[in-house]
């Protein structure tokens, strides 16, 4: 059972949760609906590939020749079928993500605290409501500290409003707006204080959805690579209809044979289509952000997928993220002596420290949530609790809160024997000896004593005490006469993997800077523990403010650690590497965080235990909290974008030939090479080859050894439209080879066709290999898995089987028998079109900074 001050909460049981949620359903709000299976089939039909082969099916229905019409139709459900599966496969991914982008709530269920999505709250749940959260139904307030609650989404008044407990939980809702109600609205967000709620309304039944705003989407944005992707899609187009219009002409006026030069046309078109772009785009980028997310990093904005890779700077908070935030009082110290519990731990607390540890759990929630409240809550159990310091009949009357200009937060109790007032007050080490009003020389000790415990690694507190006879209270903690108890030493242990990642990072050409709000003892002791270099040592907060913006800058190249930082000021280192050159991602989890999340290159708000507004502010969230995880996005960041360059080069290469032997054969008179029904068969292969084999590459084992790549280095290179146009016609050259050699010899124009496509099969699979890497040979990346790319080459060979040596679809592809001979040549072609790069690969391109 949870306790709130005098206040006693259980919970629902997870039974009655189940049956509250078949009454109700998820606490969701009506929002955009998945596409279904029909709405993307009619987007399919759409797109141009597909109107061209239907036009072609017409064209072969009206000629009369039923075979062809029917075999181009059944590609046309076949190509349909596999852009389907692609596209739902997409959807899934993108609905998973939706999934996991709700809002987080704590509820206390079977008398614990649980951290659960926030369309699983249910009616009558309890509700832990603290700064920064996002109120995830409408519920009415049982308990409360200086609570106050911005209702702007609902009233559009930006002034955040008061809050006041109320002991009836089943007052009826009133409409929100205004002080001193006793009720919070869903989407509404927590400003300050602490509060317990009773949820009274979920889903459509809530304030926010009787209004029908839809919130919590996973933004799907227009992303720089897809600009980009479309501006060189549109001059493909352009360019394709100017000689697929050249083609159409051409063969009418030196043949006059319209119908055929209009099936010749279509078949340019189809061949110089890049439909593969967008497609290829979409589903490299939602699939991208699924993968990460099963790394625990959550993808709230897809642009944030393209610049993982990029990433050249981490900045990091320290507790939570490299270490567990487990916290444990290790270290004490009160009456000029020290106590450790690593050495004394199963003795009993000597006497002289019992004041201090009351205190401090006098100044901490009863129901604490804080895993440093935690710890003393669990130090007060083990060695105080038959004692008579604690005081679980005491009534707690007030709380001052923590403050940005005072670091300190004081509890107000009354115990029943007495009518003074105890304050029990707890915070930082300095802002507990301003508090206390100590003398200079009592000041320097706590300060030696501080620094004592921060370099042993130790997050440091201090606690101090009061008595007030006086009727009312005071305005202030200031206005206390505190008496100083003493230090608290607070271990967290590193996480097991972070020195490994610190490694990776440092290989990977991306820095890592810590920032923390612990003292620079406390950072430099963690630093040195998980291999943190800093050169230029460590700035502290104060020591920011004094620092000018040049300075900042110049020393930003040289400094890793900062230590004493406030949120406020994140947004000023964030701005320094910015203008640096740096690319940087930054963590938070509380409300100051956001300003800084947004500015970063790539936010990440921490999942677990970081406020709704971080979430929202950020492009990333880190579902685990753990720095390992960034770095495994960072990673597949990485493999994303090597794999969309692979793709295109894939893309660009396969098309030349292919527009080559369409567009040559009518301007010199050749018999046609390629029909309709061949781009039809050659699109089974490339549609699934550049969207489902190069996606499912695996990363490169170098991929976290060479730097960052540029930011600004577009993904339509010069170098790789070189390359990659260099190997489409170097395929298309030998392919016109073995046309005219085959056509030299006699052997006929079924022949010839049969020889060039199959070839081209071949040089395709060549193409699709040599592209899965460029700094390594075909051969080499065989030993890396990739199941999708075996499943495409054993699907086009088998296929070419049938065309080649089933009659009746010999026919229909117009071919001729191939001998052994035949297919030897098909096959020494093929490879000898890909042969070159794989040379280039193999002796001129290692080290180059290229995918693979």
């Amino acid at each position: 059972m949870i306790e709130t001050e005098s206040v006693e909460f259980s919970g629902l049981t997870e039974e009655k949760v189940s049956d509250r949620l078949k009454e109700d359903g998820l606490n969701e709000l009506p929002s955009s609906k998945p596409r279904s299976i029909f709405t993307i089939a009619f987007g399919v039909i759409r797109e141009p590939m597909f109107i061209l082969l239907l036009a072609c099916g017409t064209i072969y229905l009206i000629l009369g020749d039923l075979r062809e019409a029917l075999v181009l139709l059944g590609f046309v459900l076949v190509v349909m079928g596999i852009t389907l599966y692609q596209e739902r496969k997409t959807e899934r991914a993108l609905e998973a993500l939706r999934d996991l982008s709700s809002p987080r709530a704590t509820v206390i269920r079977d008398g614990e605290l649980k951290r659960i999505a926030g369309r699983e709250v249910v009616r009558d749940d309890i509700l832990v409501l603290g700064e920064g959260d996002r109120v995830p139904a409408d519920a009415v307030v049982l308990s409360c500290t200086s609570l106050a609650v911005d209702e702007s989404l609902l009233t559009g008044e930006s002034a955040p409003v008061r809050k006041v407990a109320c002991a009836e939980a089943s007052l009826e809702t009133v409409l929100p707006g205004g002080d001193d109600l006793p009720f919070v609205y869903s989407g509404t967000l927590v400003i300050q204080g602490q509060g317990i709620a009773r949820v009274k309304a979920t889903g459509p039944r809530t304030e926010l959805g009787k209004i029908g705003k839809a919130l919590q989407q996973v933004e799907i944005e227009v992303t720089p690579l897809q600009r980009e992707t479309g501006r060189l899609v549109r001059y493909l187009a352009c360019l394709g209809i100017l000689l697929c219009a050249l083609v159409i002409i051409t063969y009418g006026l030196t043949r006059g044979d319209w119908l055929n030069a209009f099936l010749s046309g279509v078949s340019l078109a189809m061949a110089m289509l890049p439909e593969e772009f967008p497609v290829v785009l979409t589903i490299f980028l939602a699939l991208g952000a699924w993968r990460i997310s099963q790394k625990n990093v959550l993808t709230r904005r897809v642009p944030a997928v393209e610049s993982l890779g990029a990433a050249t700077v981490l900045c990091v908070d320290k507790t939570g993220t490299l270490t567990l935030n487990r916290m444990s009082v290790t270290l004490i110290f009160a009456g000029g002596s020290f106590h450790s519990f690593k050495n004394h731990g199963s003795e009993p607390l000597p006497e002289g420290f019992h004041e201090l540890v009351e205190f401090a759990i006098l100044a901490s929630q009863n129901a604490p949530f804080d895993p440093m409240e935690i710890a003393l809550k669990k130090l007060g159990e083990r060695y105080l609790g038959k004692t008579e310091h604690i005081h679980d009949n005491w009534e707690f009357v007030r709380e001052y809160p923590l403050s940005k200009s005072l670091l300190s937060l004081s509890h107000v109790w009354r115990s029943p024997q007495s009518q003074d007032y105890v304050i029990a007050a707890k915070g930082a080490p300095e802002a507990i000896a301003e508090l206390c009003h100590m003398e200079e020389a009592q000041g320097e000790e706590v300060v030696k004593q501080v620094q004592i415990m921060a370099g042993q690694g130790l997050r440091v507190l201090g606690v101090a005490k009061s008595v007030s006879g006086k009727e009312g209270l005071p305005g202030g903690q200031h206005d206390f006469p505190f008496q100083f108890l003493g230090l608290l030493g607070f271990s967290d242990p590193v996480r097991p993997h972070v020195k490994d990642s610190i490694k990776v990072c440092s290989t990977a050409g991306v820095r890592v800077v810590m920032i923390t709000g612990d003292y620079p003892a406390t950072a430099r002791s963690i630093a040195k523990e998980i291999g943190l270099i800093s050169p230029g040592g460590v700035i502290t907060g104060p020591e920011l403010d004094k620092i000018d913006a040049s300075t900042l800058r110049e020393r930003m190249g040289s400094v890793n650690i900062f230590a004493r930082v406030v949120p406020e000021q994140k947004l000023r280192l964030v701005n320094a590497l910015k203008a640096n050159g740096e690319l940087v991602a930054m963590t938070g989890d509380g409300v100051n965080d956001a300003p800084a999340l947004k500015a970063a290159d790539i936010g990440i708000a921490m999942g677990g235990r970081g406020t709704d507004v971080a979430r929202e502010s950020a492009a990333l969230v880190l579902l685990d909290d753990d720095f390992s995880s960034i770095v495994q996005a960072v990673r597949l960041g990485r493999r994303i974008f090597d794999n969309l360059k692979r793709a295109v080069a894939y893309i660009v290469a396969i098309h030349v030939p292919i527009a080559g032997l369409s567009i040559l054969p009518v301007l010199f008179k050749w018999p046609i090479i390629l029909s309709p029904i061949h781009i039809a068969f050659l699109e089974l292969i490339i549609d699934p080859a550049c969207s489902v084999v190069f996606e499912a590459e695996p990363e490169d084992p170098d991929v976290m050894r060479r730097p960052p790549r540029n930011p600004k280095e577009p993904l339509f290179s010069k170098m790789l439209l070189t390359l990659s146009l260099l190997q489409g016609l170097s395929v298309l050259a030998i392919l016109i080879a073995v046309y005219l050699f085959a056509l030299f010899r006699g052997q006929g124009e079924q022949d010839a066709r049969t020889l060039a496509f199959t070839s081209l099969i071949v040089a395709n699979l060549g193409l699709i290999l040599a592209n899965r890497s460029w700094s390594r040979t075909a051969l080499a990346t065989l030993r890396k898995s990739n199941a999708a790319m075996w499943w495409v080459a054993g699907g086009a060979t088998t296929f070419l089987g049938l065309v080649l040596y089933v009659p009746f679809l010999r026919g229909l592809f117009r071919f001729g028998v191939l001998h052994p001979v035949d297919l030897a040549i098909c096959l020494a072609s093929g490879i000898a079109g890909v042969l070159w790069f794989e040379l280039l690969k193999a002796f001129g391109l290692r080290g180059h900074p290229f995918p693979g």
